[in-house]
Formats: C-alpha cells, sequence, structure tokens
C-alpha cells in the first residue's frame, strides 16, 4: 500500500462544551478523546500525522508534544480551508491522506483500516466512511448516483427535502490520493448555507473531473458518534465502555453487571477475575488471574497479582502481592506493597507502608511511612506516629512482631524481631528483639470514689 498521511481537523471552539478546556483534550473512559484517536492511528503506520488546531491550539501542542505535527488554522472558514493548511506538509507527497475528525473519538483501528483497504484497491480518487443511521438530523448526507456510486455530499444545512430523507451519512472521515486532494483544494467554493469552505466539496469536484469516488459503510453507526457537547461525551462514554468490558468478557473477565462497572481504557485483567458491581479500575491498572475485585472497589494505577481480594476499598498508586485480601472500607494510598496473603481489613489507612508475607493489619489503624516484616500483627486502633510537624520519619516492625490494641509508635523507631508492644502503649525507643514494650502508666484503683464524685456533683448543683 501507498504511504498513508493522517490529518486530524482540531481547530475548532467547541462552545457548546462550554468549557475553558480543549473539546478534544476531555476525556473519555480515563484519557483524552485525541488520545484515543492517536492510539488507534498508531496501528496505521502513518508517515506523517498532522494536526490542525486553532483556539487552544497551546494546550493541545503542550499535551502532545512531538507526537505530531501542528499548522493552524487562525480563521476557521471551513473543513477545506482547514486542510489546505497542511499544504506546506502535504502538497509534494505521493500517497493517501487520511482526514478525520479529533472529536470522533470511536473509530477502531480496524474500521480505518477497511477504509483505506477499500480505497487502495478500488482506485478511487477520494473515499469517504459512512454510516446508516435511523436519525441522521445534523448529518451529511451521501448521495449516489444509480449505479451506487457516490455522486457529492450536501450538508444537512444545504440539503433539499428529498436530500434530508437520505439515512446515509458522511462522517467526516475521508482517505484521498493526495495529489488530487491539493490540486482539488483550491477549487471549493463557499457559495452555501454557512459561507463555508466544506471538504465534502472536493467529492463533488473530483466527480465532475471524471474520477471515482468510494464509499466504505461503517459496520457499527454507533462509531460515528461525534461528541459536541456534554451530553455527547457521556454517550461517547458510554459507548466506549461497553466496548472495554466486552473485549474483557471475551477474554475470560467475569463483570457481573457490566453496565454498572467503569474500566478505563489501558486497564489490563486476568482471567478468571471477577470484577463486581460499583468498581472503577482507572489508569494503568494491572490485575491478575483469579482475583475477585469489588463491589466498589476504586483502583487507580495499582498493581494487583494474582487471587487477590479487594472489596469496599479506595487504592492508588500502590502494589498487591498474590492472595492478599483488601478491606473492607480500606483507603490505600500511593507507594504502599502488600505482600502475599496480607490481610488488611476494616477502617484501615496505609500510606507509603510494605507489608511482608502474612502480616495482618485487620481494622482501625494507620500505617504511614513503614516498614512491616513478615508475620506481623497490628492491632486495633494501632498508629505509626509519622509526622513531627515538619518532616516525615520512618517505623520500622520486624519480622515476627506484635503490636497490640491502641498502640502509638513514634517515629522514627523500631520494634526489632520477634518484639511485643503491650496495649495501650505510646512507644518512642527502640524496642529490642522479643521484649515486651510497656509505655504507660500503672494502673491505679480508688475505691468508693464514684459515689463520693456523685455526692460531691449534687451538693453542687
Amino acid at each position: 500500500m501507498q504511504h498513508i498521511y493522517a490529518v486530524i481537523l482540531a481547530a475548532g471552539k467547541g462552545t457548546r462544551m462550554k468549557s475553558k478546556k480543549h473539546k478534544v483534550l476531555h476525556s473519555i473512559c480515563g484519557k483524552p478523546m485525541i488520545d484515543h484517536i492517536l492510539a488507534q492511528l498508531s496501528q496505521l503506520d502513518a508517515k506523517k500525522t498532522i494536526m490542525v488546531v486553532g483556539h487552544l491550539g497551546e494546550s493541545l501542542q503542550e499535551h502532545l508534544g512531538e507526537q505530531v505535527q501542528f499548522v493552524e488554522q487562525e480563521e476557521q472558514l471551513g473543513t477545506a480551508h482547514a486542510v489546505m493548511q497542511t499544504e506546506p506538509l502535504l502538497k509534494q507527497e505521493e500517497g493517501i491522506t487520511l482526514v478525520l475528525n479529533g472529536d470522533h473519538p470511536l473509530f477502531t483501528a480496524n474500521t480505518l483500516k477497511q477504509l483505506l483497504e477499500t480505497h487502495h484497491t478500488s482506485g478511487a480518487a477520494a473515499s469517504v466512511l459512512t454510516a446508516t443511521m435511523e436519525d441522521p438530523t445534523g448529518y451529511g448526507r451521501v448521495v449516489r448516483r444509480a449505479d451506487g456510486q457516490v455522486d457529492r455530499i450536501v450538508e444537512h444545512k444545504d440539503a433539499t427535502e428529498a436530500e434530508r430523507l437520505i439515512k446515509e451519512i458522511n462522517t467526516g472521515t475521508y482517505c484521498f490520493d493526495n495529489q488530487k486532494l491539493f490540486s482539488t483544494l483550491s477549487l471549493v467554493n463557499n457559495n452555501n448555507a454557512q459561507g463555508e469552505y466544506y471538504l465534502p466539496d472536493v467529492i463533488s469536484i473530483l466527480r465532475e473531473q471524471g474520477h471515482k469516488i468510494s464509499a466504505q459503510v461503517i459496520g457499527d453507526a454507533d462509531e460515528a458518534m461525534g461528541v459536541n457537547d456534554r451530553i455527547q461525551l457521556a454517550q461517547a462514554a458510554k459507548f466506549m465502555q461497553a466496548r472495554i468490558n466486552r473485549e474483557h468478557m471475551k477474554n475470560g473477565v467475569t463483570i457481573v453487571d457490566p453496565e454498572n462497572t467503569y474500566i478505563e481504557a489501558d486497564v489490563v485483567i486476568g482471567a478468571d477475575t471477577v470484577i463486581e458491581p460499583g468498581t472503577f479500575l482507572r489508569g494503568q491498572t494491572v490485575i491478575g488471574e483469579g482475583c475477585h475485585i469489588g463491589p466498589n472497589a476504586d483502583l487507580t494505577d495499582v498493581i494487583v497479582e494474582d487471587e487477590v481480594r479487594v472489596r469496599y476499598a479506595v487504592i492508588d498508586a500502590s502494589r498487591i502481592a498474590s492472595e492478599a485480601a483488601v478491606g473492607p472500607y480500606v483507603y490505600v494510598r500511593p507507594g504502599t506493597e502488600l505482600g502475599e496473603q496480607t490481610k488488611v481489613g476494616c477502617f484501615v489507612d496505609l500510606k507509603k507502608a510494605k507489608l511482608g508475607r502474612g502480616s495482618k493489619v485487620s481494622h482501625l489503624a494507620y500505617v504511614g511511612d513503614a516498614e512491616v516484616g513478615k508475620g506481623v500483627n497490628v492491632g486495633c486502633g494501632a498508629v505509626t506516629v509519622n509526622y513531627d510537624g515538619v518532616n516525615k520519619h520512618k517505623t520500622v516492625i520486624e519480622d515476627g512482631a506484635f503490636i497490640g490494641c491502641n498502640v502509638n509508635l513514634v517515629a522514627p523507631v523500631r520494634v526489632e524481631k520477634g518484639a511485643y508492644v503491650a496495649a495501650g502503649s505510646t512507644v518512642t525507643k527502640d524496642v529490642p528483639e522479643d521484649a515486651l514494650a510497656i509505655a504507660r502508666e500503672r494502673q491505679t484503683n480508688k475505691e468508693n470514689y464514684v459515689s463520693q464524685l456523685k455526692s460531691k456533683l449534687s451538693k453542687n448543683e
């Protein structure tokens, strides 16, 4: 196949989004729309990818860096005018130019490959990606000749009543013979309702010149969905989420309720894992095989090994080794590593903590900036006191140690191997191996004190 060049149109103001952010930077399933498009284009091996920018173009350049080449459309005079801005970069090239919109994030690489293949094998000067819609309102209509060939594309506002009955629409995605494209763009005029230079008019001009125009009808019309406002953004997200969930289920993942499970685009999940409703898997999260995640688990950039159980938990930028159990009602903050067969139970907060194999923090505890060895039990209400108001300090609890209930370990401090810390202790010094640390005032019982106190209080009333 010939060299492929991609042109992405992203110069519009996107006023209907009512946002200070560029439209194509709004996220769908964890990634900006434009990132979804570039991910699919990366599978086409395009020689050049050029983005036409205008309003808020600087933010796009900052986000994308050197992934694409940028040209500016200073005045938004239509799609044909936008493509003309790429002339210095493309006019001399031989090959196929693929033109698509930056606010159409749902096209798959397979759909684009089919369009390119149709264009290549048909020998057409131009090819258009079309879709059939029950309600084509607002879309340009594809007008065909009696022999089925594409004759022209007419915008909705310029269409006659008869043309508006046509259900085959233009998706705004085209392939052109590059040389024919740039020789024709200068012939496009703006004699239409909007006073703009429409790229579809290139199709009509090429047809009038006797060139062949082909079309590829998209298999799933939902892929043609454009995003112009927040409502369409939500609709596109719902469609993409369904696509993502289907792929995971095809790969052996059980999703109990797909409509109430939210998995972002880059998440990886192993076979035989079960995902319960209310679960959010975000960012670069990787889930191993045979896990049970949820209900109501929220994981961002988390590595989860095999046979892990997580429920009612929020976990960020951490790692969980195989056969660990997390939850319910746990907050695991960044930098935490939970070893094999560890247990973290209800109302536990972990931050930058490392737990060794088989250690347990079962309930109502805070472990932060800490290294916990193997087989350690951290009791209810225990706290690593890691912050002195200026700096964070580390707590080390070695293998086999036992931390009683309501213990404060004031860092920096070390509890050595096999040591015990008695309940209610506030520990400020290291505890030696196999020692018992008791750091609390000796209990005193005052006989008959309560009745005396009540009598005194009643006299003061």
